[in-house]
């Protein structure tokens, strides 16, 4: 697993634009403004670009590579076209699945479980409604958080609305195949929940 991973703190920061069809971010250190990676949404369709701009965007196929300074794919988050709810799939650097997300039915904050390659479950993504405030749950105990505030050392990198924090609890151990579905997780809470 990528050193960079075992991070307790991240910054995601989408790149915005006048009609981009792509998601794209890069995640920073928030303490030092250094950048740890990048997520790129490469080789978007013709009609999935199209229907980036319509109230279908919800439904349209994603794929974003999640990569290190070097190149190199850290993570792959993959979803086919979606109808009803979603179902994502999460590859490691070798491509091979590590799990995946299942959203749930009838959630109103947004909500889904994060499956690891066996379907065993390793964690609820659970979130608010009114805002971006989302935890990552196991039995009560808080895994991972994401929210759009931060008062840190890299507060002037949090300058838009499409900027928000991720942080890792010290529980979750670090080269733990959670923290990769963690990372991918939080790319499905744009592109699943808030789109």
């Amino acid at each position: 697993m990528s050193d960079v991973l075992n991070k307790n703190l991240f910054l995601v920061k989408e790149h915005v634009g006048m009609f981009k069809a792509a998601s794209n971010f890069d995640i920073f250190d928030p303490e030092t403004g250094a950048t740890l990676m990048e997520c790129r949404e490469d080789g978007l369709g013709f009609f999935t670009k199209m229907f980036r701009f319509t109230k279908y965007k919800k439904m349209t196929p994603f794929n974003i590579i999640i990569r290190d300074q070097e190149g190199k794919q850290i993570i792959r988050v993959n979803r086919g076209l979606t109808l009803f709810l979603s179902k994502v799939s999460v590859f490691d650097a070798n491509d091979q699945v590590i799990g995946g997300f299942k959203q749930k039915l009838f959630s109103l904050g947004g909500a889904f479980n994060v499956m690891d390659n066996q379907d065993n479950q390793v964690c609820s993504l659970k979130g608010k409604w009114t805002g971006w405030d989302f935890k990552f749950l196991m039995d009560d105990n808080q895994l991972a958080h994401v929210s759009k505030k931060w008062a840190g050392l890299g507060k002037e990198l949090f300058t838009s609305a499409d900027n928000y924090v991720l942080e890792v609890s010290d529980s979750v151990p670090a080269d733990h195949v959670s923290r990769k579905l963690i990372l991918a997780a939080v790319m499905c809470i744009d592109l699943v929940l808030k789109e």
